[in-house]
């Protein structure tokens, strides 16, 4: 089974994931959510597994340059909603496991979660 790596094609920590995978012969199917957009269901998945705080990339630029009132009172359906809206506010990259989800990239934890010590 292919896992599923979800990210934006030209992030630099997507390219560190994507190369410690290929390093690694792991096997993934790669989808842009900038380019092929991001379903409901997988945010609300992810949402609720690490919830919407390490979800939403609130460091980035594009959630700094929303409107104040956009920042604040944020909860999961408001965080989803802005998620959907503008994928690049998804913290990335996302490795779906089947069973569970990885937020961001860490070599070391990469290597724990797909056995490759």
């Amino acid at each position: 089974m292919a896992y599923v790596l979800y990210g934006i094609k030209n992030c630099d920590t997507m390219k560190k994931a994507r190369t410690w995978l290929d390093q690694h012969g792991i096997d993934y199917v790669f989808h842009d959510y900038k380019t092929a957009s991001i379903d409901r269901t997988s945010l609300e998945k992810w949402c609720s597994e690490h919830g919407w705080q390490a979800v939403l990339n609130r460091a980035g630029t594009t959630f700094r340059k929303l409107d104040e009132s956009q920042k604040t009172n944020l909860d999961t359906p408001s965080a989803i909603a802005l998620m959907l809206a503008q994928p690049s506010m998804i913290k990335r990259p996302v490795l779906d496991l089947g069973e569970r989800t990885l937020i961001g990239f860490k070599p070391e934890i990469y290597s724990v979660a797909l056995g490759h010590l």
